[in-house]
Formats: C-alpha cells, structure tokens, sequence
C-alpha cells in the first residue's frame, strides 16, 4: 500500500493529468485537493483526448474512487457540464465521483469581481483566467464562503447568500461599476445544482482516511504547479491556494505521516501562463518552435503559454519544498531534432551568481540565466517505452538532470497516448 502525491514542478502545464492516469491502474482511489476549474489535465487514450478541469484524472477507470477534496474549489455548472461530457463519451460517472461537504462553492458574483478586478488592474493584472477562483479563495479565507454541503440546507444557504450579498452589490456597484445580483436569483439556479449533485457529497476526508486505513493505493493530485503556489511560488503572479505536496495533507484532511512518495512532475522544457517573472523564457523562433510542437496552448482557456529551456534553479526549490521522491520527466519528445539543448542552472543578479531561487519579485525579475549547452538528438523518442532504446544523448540529458537537482527519474513521458512512457522505477 501506498499513497503518493502527484504535484507540478514548475508553473503548472507539466502533463500531470497523463501521469495520473497511467498510475491509476494501481489505485483504488485519486483524489484532487486544491484548485478549481482553471486548470485542464489532458488524458489521450486510443487517439480519443479527454480534457478533464475538475473532475480527477482517475475517472477514465471505472473502478477507480475518484475525490474531489474540501481544498477544491467547485464552480457547480462547469462540474456537472464535465460531468455531462464525460457520460456522453460512455465514461461512467456515478457513485465513483464524491465531493466533499467542505469544499467551497464558486458563486456567480465570484465570477464578476474576478473579471472586474483584472478590467481595473489593467497592465498589472494578475493574469487570472477569470474563473473566480480568487475571489472565492478570499471568502474562504475571510470566512464567508459557501460550500459544497450547504446545497442540502436552502435556508441556511439563502441566509448565508444575503450577508455575503450586501458586501458584495456594494463593490460591484460603486467600486467596479457592475451589474448586482438578486439573492433570489441565486438561490434558484444553486438549488437547481443541488438536485443534480446532492448524490455525490459525502464526507470525503472519512473515505481517504478509511482508503488509508485499509492498505489501498491512493493516488492525491494537484492542479496548478509548485511556482504557482501562494506561498512558495512566484508570488503575487500565483494562483490562491497550496498546489505544493503539502496541500494535500490539508486538501483532503489527511496527516502528513500518511504520506509515502511524492512525484514531481517536470516538463523537459519550461512555460508558464498568464502574468510574472520568467528567467529562461525564449523571445525567439526556438520559443515559437516548442510552442508549436509542443500544442503549448491551455487546455482551460486556450491561451499560448510562454516557452524557455528547463530551469534547474526552480527544480531544486520545487524538489525542496515538496519533498520530491521523483521525478517525471514529460514531452522529451518536443526536443527530438535540436542541434543542442540549453540548461539554466544558476542565475546572474547584478554581478552576483545565484543558485536558489530568491523570494523577491523584484529580483526574479531582473535575474539573467546562465546556461549550458548539451547535446541534442536528431532520432525521435516518439513511443519509445525502453530506457535504453533512447538516444544516447537524450538518456544523458535524463541523467544530468538528475544530477542538477538530485532527484532521480521514475517515469519518463515520450508522447500524448498513455502508454507512450517509459517506467525506471515503481511509484506504489
């Protein structure tokens, strides 16, 4: 038995969805435990892609236990849509989906003081997808918000809905210039929710401790990467909840000690989405050439995701705070064909080297990457599912990776399909 964390690496995008998928044939139960429906995790089975936002990865197995933990956030017209999606595609989506009572509820005015908040910001927007991830994160925390459980009791939830209202028509109103919202109105259209859902919130943390307990498989999985992370990423350009490992520990309501592997999941070059500092970014063709084979478009929103060589200087700090066990090493094969390949290991700051990532925005920002260059491959790595068929140049880049930021590889990914992957080492 075991139960391992599955969690981004860099600024999310790594092919987490892939990973989790192909691992769940070994668990009994995967459980999400923060972000909401701004994240996509893309699963290709048979030339068929399933573009999952809420809905955990593991549901492509019917007898798989999929959770959607309390450190989620659930906006409910978008689950029931993936949820509608996946019926129609034969996916079976019944009593192996539960939600958890605690998780909190996106509410619509959530929704408009996100995207009235980025409008007012302008250039200094966050780069948000305009979900209401944020804003509901903000209740959460400022204890005001509504969650999953209070769909099954419409007078509580009402009562709750008019409090949080006079805060929020207020703002909408007079600071952002907005459309305000009837809590009548409200409550109609989440009670409609609630008949469609009521059959799938339960008592979650109760089920995963119980999993556990049991000596099964359990597979825990994040949403957005380590560097988005609210307190250990590239603050304030980072989403509003814990994406690191120990996110999971208070996601789904389980002990730190229950915890046996953590699996980064690190793509074999960089990108992020949205807003914020980005040292080995590419401005150039090679830039537009990874976007391009790559498909670096988000599975949410659509938007190009900015591209650059791998930074080893963000791998330790993601190695460090997770506590990474592994590695899987993702998308090798956009690499195939590259006269040489360049590695960022440490950064130059005002004439200074620096090897750790520093905390400070202002600094990151103004950070030079120093590079290496190694050896490319001209043969492809498309498919290949043994470690020693890879070409020799690609089996050392693997390796010097694992040398930079002293993690080994467990798995690595060679294409989109699920079973283009080759397996170093057992996670479970």
């Amino acid at each position: 038995m075991s139960v391992v964390v599955i969690v981004g690496a860099q600024w999310g995008d790594e092919g987490k969805g892939k990973i989790v998928d192909y691992l769940t044939r070994k668990a009994r139960v995967v459980a999400r435990y923060q972000g909401g429906h701004n994240a996509g995790h893309t699963v290709v089975i048979n030339d068929e892609k399933y573009v999952l936002h809420l809905v955990p990865s593991g549901i492509l197995h019917k007898d798989t236990l999929c959770i959607i933990g309390n450190g989620v956030v659930v906006e409910p017209a978008a689950l029931i849509e993936e949820i509608s999606g996946l019926k129609k595609r034969g996916i079976k989506v019944g009593d192996n989906l539960l939600i958890s009572k605690s998780a909190h509820l996106i509410m619509p005015y959530h929704i408009a003081l996100d995207q009235a908040s980025e409008k007012a910001m302008g250039k200094k927007s966050i780069g948000t997808t305009g979900r209401g991830i944020g804003p509901t994160y903000v209740d959460k925390m400022g204890r005001s918000g509504m969650r999953v459980g209070d769909l099954l009791a419409p007078e509580v939830f009402l009562e709750r809905l008019k409090a949080n209202l006079v805060h929020v028509n207020f703002l909408l109103k007079n600071l952002y210039r907005a459309p305000v919202f009837k809590p009548e109105k409200v409550l109609s259209e989440y009670m409609g929710y609630a008949k469609v859902l009521r059959k799938h919130i339960a008592d979650t943390d109760i089920l995963v401790n119980s999993a556990i307990k049991e000596k099964t498989n359990v597979l825990l999985e994040g949403a957005q990467g380590t560097l988005l992370d609210i307190d250990h990423g590239t603050y304030p350009f980072v989403t509003s909840s814990s994406a690191i490992a120990g996110g999971a520990c208070t996601g789904l309501g389980i002990g730190p000690t229950k915890i046996d592997k953590v699996l980064g999941i690190v793509k074999a070059y960089t990108t992020r989405v949205g807003s914020g500092p980005f040292p080995t970014e590419l401005h150039d063709k090679t830039g537009e050439l990874i976007r391009e084979k790559g498909g670096e478009f988000g599975a949410t929103t659509g938007r190009a995701r900015r591209c650059g060589w791998l930074d080893t200087v963000i791998l330790r700090h993601s190695a460090r705070v997770n506590g990474l066990s592994g590695i899987v090493l993702t998308k090798l094969d956009i690499l195939d064909g590259m006269d040489t390949i360049r590695i960022c290991n440490s950064y130059k700051y005002k004439g200074r080297t620096i090897t750790e990532m520093p905390k400070e925005l202002s600094v990151l920002e103004k950070c030079v990457p120093v590079y290496e260059e190694v050896s490319g491959w001209k043969e492809s790595t498309l498919g290949i599912t043994e470690f020693r068929k890879l070409p020799k140049q690609a089996q050392a880049y693997i390796r010097h990776i694992e040398e930079l930021i002293g993690v080994k590889t467990a798995i690595v990914s060679t294409g989109q399909k699920r079973d283009e992957l080759i397996q170093l080492r057992e996670p479970f």
